[in-house]
Parts: structure tokens; C-alpha cells; sequence
């Protein structure tokens, strides 16, 4: 079954495996209590949708929000990065709780998961954090993945538990993310103006759709905002994943929103082979090459990139490293792995092939980014 339209969603056969993404200001309140009665209500309908024959993963922040009233620490835990850390070690013990004693009211198994941006950039533990997902999938179990904000520093975070979402479905081949938030959806202006209004398809997002989005976290608890959630939908959308922002702030509310259709679902634009995937999902570039207007037409054309194209080379990468691709305007085209470091790209940029040898020293490579390591975005 396609998913055009929210509604869609109810059916198992549309979306049988899903990733529901929920915020901190949902689960923990402003005193830094856990929301019992609503975390019930949801434990209720991950049932409800394991007794359907649907499978869930669950992504759930709240961990810095819960250790920092624990600790007495102040902007909810939030201060520093330290903070940070020292509230997520104390957290994740009441999240674990938290999620294992509601969810085995209803007879299911909860499972924890921490990871890291680098646990999902990386392939090989990328590989290995999907079979573990998957294995505890087919052993009937609920995983609850979480960022490790206990050992994760800024240069290694996700920062959001929305792009977490979106490449977990990756990892573990989801049909659908939920994204639960404290508004209704993707509003065509911010919510908080007078005539603004709900957009609920979005067949593809450009720079229209990103012009709605606000990056503010409402509630102080987060760190998401509906930029993130973009970000997050266009992570999904190139894996053929359907990805949905309802309001989570109601008893219930994924009944609500699928029932009633309200919310934003953005469709699933292409569905990349896993590898093509995961490279189109990965958040940090190492690096980028800039092409000249012919280049930039070959590689839409599903070409590989030669040095002979390439006018520019930023950043600092090494061989196998992931590098962004920009045409001359400087918009991101592409990503794929370099088959060269960044001093030789300086070398052999501007050259046609017969040079390189020369330049090099040695036989080359077939290309800079070859075709089969490289996703057009």
C-alpha cells in the first residue's frame, strides 16, 4: 500500500514497522517529574499496535531532563556540557525504568539501546547496532534507543533525538517515524501567528518548505525544534520512509492524530539501496569538493566524479573518507566516499585522467567519488 495522507498510517499493511520518536516536554514536566499517567497511555497503544502484528522501536529523550531534577542542576541540566553528561548518567537509569515498568504492565519486554552519531556513521557499527535492533524486534521486544549523552561530546552528538529517529528507521528498515511534538504538525508560518495553518502532505521538501520551519525548542526541555524534524523527514524521505509530525501532548494522542488525520506526513520520495541509504543519511562531512556546471550535470546523470570537474577542495579528509559534493552556487549536490585524501584532490583537481599519473606518482583511481559510493541528494 502507498501512504499518501496521514490516515494511511493505520493500516498495518502500510506501515508495519515504525519508530516513534518522543521529546523530552512530553515525558518529564517542568518540575522534572515523569508524566506517569500519559506514559501509560502510550505503552497502551505500542500494544495496541503489537497486538495488530506491527513492530515498534522507540526513541526517547528525557534522560538530562529526569537526572537533572535528580541532581538539583539548573536550566535543566542543560548548563554545560558536563551538565549534560553528569544528568544523563543519573537519567538514563530512571528512563530505563521508567520505559521497563510501563511497558511490562502491558506484557512486552523493553530493551536499551545508547548510541552515538558515530555508532551510526561508521558503517560497520552501524551494522551491528541494525542486527542487534532487528534481533530484538524478532524476539518480540520494544527497543528504547537514546542518544549516550553521557560520553557523547559536540563533536560526536546528534544534538536532536529527531535526525536519532530518522536513522534508527534506516538501521532497522522502518515503514514509518512517528515524531511525537508539542504542535500539531508543520504549520505554514509559526503556529503562534494568527492565520496560520497546517500543512498536512508534504511531497518533498525544498527551500519553501524549510522557510515555515521554526528553530526554537518551545518547551526549554529539548533540543529540537520543527527544523530538526525537516532535517529528520529529508533523512527518511531518501530512504523511502514516511515520517509524521502529530501532537504527542494529548492522552493517547497517536490514536488521535491517525483517526482524526491530524498532523503533517511527509511521503517517502525514493527508496535508496541500504548502502546508498546510509550514506545519504550520514550528518557529518569530513569535507567537500566544489564542481564546475558540466560536472554537476554529469553526476545527475548518475556519473561517477572526476578530478577534471572539480574546481575546489575543502576541509581536511582522508581516502574513504565522507565528502559533500556543491555545484558553483555552493548547494550540496551530492555525498560519497573519496577514493583520494585532500592534498591529492588539490593536486589532480581541474586535470583529465592522462595527468594524474604524472601528478601522482602512481596509478590512479578510477575516479575521485566513484558512482557506487556516492547518493545524489
Amino acid at each position: 500500500m502507498v501512504i499518501a495522507a496521514l490516515h494511511d498510517l493505520i493500516d498495518p499493511a502500510a506501515a508495519r514497522r515504525i519508530v516513534l520518536k518522543i521529546g523530552s516536554s512530553l515525558l518529564v514536566d517542568g518540575a522534572g517529574c515523569p508524566r506517569a499517567e500519559w506514559l501509560e497511555s502510550i505503552a497502551g497503544e505500542i500494544a495496541d499496535f503489537r497486538a495488530a502484528g506491527r513492530e515498534v522501536v522507540v526513541v526517547s529523550s528525557g534522560a538530562i531532563a529526569l537526572g537533572a531534577a535528580r541532581l538539583g542542576l539548573e536550566r535543566g541540566g542543560r548548563g554545560s556540557l558536563a551538565d549534560a553528561q553528569a544528568a544523563a548518567s543519573v537519567g538514563q537509569i530512571a528512563l530505563a525504568s521508567l520505559w521497563s515498568e510501563k511497558l511490562a504492565a502491558r506484557g512486552l519486554t523493553a530493551a536499551q539501546l545508547l548510541l552515538t552519531l558515530d555508532d551510526l556513521e561508521d558503517r560497520r557499527r552501524y551494522l551491528n547496532a541494525s542486527s542487534t535492533l532487528a534481533r530484538l524486534l524478532e524476539s518480540g521486544a520494544v527497543p528504547v534507543v537514546n542518544e549516550n549523552d553521557s560520553v557523547a561530546t559536540q563533536e560526536i552528538r546528534f544534538g536532536d533525538n529527531d535526525r536519532l529517529a530518522a536513522r534508527v528507521a534506516q538501521a532497522v528498515r522502518a515503514d514509518a517515524v512517528l515524531l511525537l511534538s508539542d504542535v500539531d504538525g508543520l504549520f505554514d508560518r509559526n503556529p503562534r501567528e494568527a492565520g496560520a495553518r497546517l500543512v498536512p502532505v508534504v511531497d518533498g521538501i525544498d527551500d519553501a518548505v524549510r522557510a515555515m520551519a521554526d528553530g526554537g525548542s518551545a518547551s526549554g526541555l529539548g533540543s529540537g525544534g520543527m527544523t530538526s524534524k525537516l532535517q529528520a523527514a529529508e533523512i527518511a524521505e531518501r530512504a523511502g520512509i514516511a515520517l509524521a509530525i502529530v501532537n504527542g501532548t494529548h492522552r493517547a494522542p497517536i490514536g488521535r492524530a491517525l483517526e482524526g488525520g491530524v498532523g503533517t506526513v511527509f511521503l517517502p520520495r525514493r527508496r535508496d539501496g541500504a548502502r546508498k541509504a546510509w550514506l545519504g543519511g550520514r550528518l557529518r562531512d569530513r569535507g567537500a569538493l566544489v564542481v564546475d556546471v558540466g560536472c554537476a550535470a554529469a553526476l545527475a546523470q548518475g556519473g561517477s566524479l572526476l578530478a577534471a570537474g572539480i574546481t575546489a577542495v575543502e576541509g581536511a579528509f582522508e581516502r574513504g573518507d565522507l565528502v559533500a559534493i556543491r555545484d558553483p552556487a555552493g548547494a550540496a549536490i551530492a555525498r560519497g566516499l573519496a577514493e583520494y585524501g585532500a592534498a591529492e584532490c588539490h593536486a589532480l583537481k581541474g586535470l583529465r585522467s592522462a595527468d594524474h599519473a604524472r601528478v601522482l606518482g602512481y596509478a590512479p583511481r578510477a575516479a575521485v567519488v566513484h558512482r557506487d559510493h556516492m547518493v545524489m541528494l
